[in-house]
């Protein structure tokens, strides 16, 4: 994808998009909308909104997968196209449909109304294949398939390696097959703006939970020091995570659970902040947060 408008761009190689020129503007742009509508985006080197906009467009016109094309005209190389239009006033959008103008707009648009542009233009929706694609890999992996999951957000990224929902939802899948490096690795790729988003802050958590697990030794062991003293609450703590890590989250839940009945401000109140991040990594839906959630009230607000 561009950086910017001022770059001269070959076609794109899946021919969604393209740079026109005044001799092949009737090809690109007139003929071609016989088939899908076409935007030409009419752009300066010199125009800032320009290069706000063109990554824009070219997102969502890939998204839209071939409902619509865009063609990109440098006016500074060639105006009689812009001229004979009456383009006054870069960056300026006319969408074409059956070889003839139908709707367009001026001035950089956010990505949401650039979006709502197109499904008017196109009457579909834009990106709903993708929304389908993260539900299903999100059931997949809540459902205890990890392996299905990742090959559902790999074939998201493949379409757009920025797409942070899936890399967060494919670090977790890492998280929970044990590939604690590689969901590190995954994590690494979102970039610093968006690491507060509620899926990364997930996967994050996970993570951090998983690595915990590992250096706790064998659920076992710990689940006799519980039983040979109820009121050892390390002991209960470390199982809590230990169970966790194996997938057993309701069981983790409980032992929390008990120590917060037992000693509310045991290790400065270590085990809600703990169930907080449970439920971080669970996530709000999932029916041991859920759970978790009502009885951790009923202790607290008892």
């Amino acid at each position: 994808m561009l950086q910017n408008s001022g770059a001269t761009a070959a076609a794109a190689p899946d021919g969604l998009i393209k740079d026109t020129t005044t001799q092949s503007f009737v090809t690109d742009v007139i003929e071609e909308s016989k088939r899908q509508p076409v935007l030409i985006d009419f752009w300066a080197p010199w125009c800032g909104p320009c290069k706000q906009l063109t990554p824009i467009l070219e997102k969502v016109v890939r998204t839209a997968k071939g409902k619509v094309k865009l063609v990109k005209m440098n006016i500074d190389e060639h105006p009689a196209i812009p001229g004979q239009m009456g383009i006054q006033s870069i960056p300026a959008v006319i969408a074409f449909a059956n070889g003839q103008p139908a709707d367009g707009f001026m001035g950089a648009l956010p990505e949401s109304q650039v979006v709502a542009f197109i499904e008017r233009l196109t009457k579909d929706r834009v990106g709903g294949e993708e929304e389908d694609l993260l539900k299903a890999a999100d059931a997949a992996l809540a459902q205890g398939d990890p392996t299905g999951a990742a090959d559902l957000y790999a074939q998201l990224l493949a379409q757009d390696g920025t797409n942070v929902h899936a890399l967060a939802g494919l670090a977790r899948c890492y998280v929970e097959t044990g590939a604690i490096e590689q969901a590190k690795q995954t994590l690494a790729m979102v970039p610093e703006a968006k690491a507060k988003e509620a899926p990364v802050a997930a996967a994050r958590a996970a993570l951090e939970l998983a690595e915990q697990a590992k250096s706790l030794g064998p659920i076992a062991d710990l689940e006799q020091k519980v039983a040979a003293d109820p009121a050892d609450h390390q002991a209960r703590f470390d199982l809590a995570v230990a169970l966790n890590g194996k997938g057993r989250r309701q069981e983790a839940a409980n032992h929390l659970l008990e120590i917060a009945k037992r000693n509310r401000q045991w290790n400065d109140d270590g085990a809600r902040k703990q169930l907080v991040q449970f439920f971080e990594a669970w996530g709000p839906a999932d029916e041991a947060t859920v759970e978790g959630r009502r009885r951790l009230s009923s202790i607290l607000f008892a």
